[in-house]
């Protein structure tokens, strides 16, 4: 699970989260936890995001609202997750016990370039989940926490937010179905059941 840098391998880290899923639902920020998620097995519990960059853990809060039996993962990554950092005031507020928030951090955007982020520079986004008031705001650094993580996902009973330090390294591209309709048609079968593409 450790890549040759010393830091973990983002892609044996959502293989490792993802081996015992049961009938967890999972969203995935754009770009590289999309990709993660789909090389795990890509299967209809899961909502990969093509855009709309910023948005996931609030899309993950709505989603753990709506379906309070479910549990649901959110993974993302540091560049993604800086430009949502309101969202974890509303998460704390909403103290959703079923929602997890997992941030893939390589200290980089991945998706633009590699250019560095404010997490490369000190920022400590799970220092700033307990500030909101997220009190299980953890830094993963190694395979044992990764496996801590995923125990804690599913026995969580307040939200959980998770920033795991992981390889830069880009690796190949395991592509997700592009269509933002199917997707969500797949999505919304796989949570509210066969009957869901018949109601309006």
């Amino acid at each position: 699970m450790m890549s040759t840098s010393g830091l973990l391998e983002r892609r044996a880290v959502v293989r490792a989260l993802l081996a015992v899923r049961g009938d967890l639902l999972v969203i995935s920020g754009l770009g590289a936890p999309s990709w993660d998620i789909t090389a795990a097995g890509d299967c209809a519990q899961n909502m990969p995001l093509w855009g709309g960059m910023g948005g996931a853990a609030m899309m993950g809060l709505g989603l753990a609202l709506a379906q309070p039996a479910r549990k649901v993962l959110v993974i993302t990554g540091d560049g993604e997750m800086l430009m949502g950092l309101g969202g974890l005031a509303t998460i704390a507020v909403q103290q959703s016990p079923n929602l997890a928030v997992v941030v893939l951090d390589n200290e980089h955007y991945g998706e633009t370039g590699g250019q560095e982020t404010a997490t490369r520079h000190g920022v400590d986004l799970a220092a700033m989940a307990r500030g909101a008031g997220i009190a299980d705001a953890r830094v993963v650094r190694d395979e044992a926490g990764v496996l801590a993580l995923r125990d804690a996902i599913h026995a969580a009973a307040a939200p959980l937010f998770a920033v795991v330090k992981i390889d830069s390294a880009n690796l190949q591209l395991v592509l997700p179905p592009r269509e933002g309709a199917y997707l969500q048609a797949r999505f919304r079968e796989a949570v509210l059941g066969p009957a869901a593409h018949h109601q309006s």
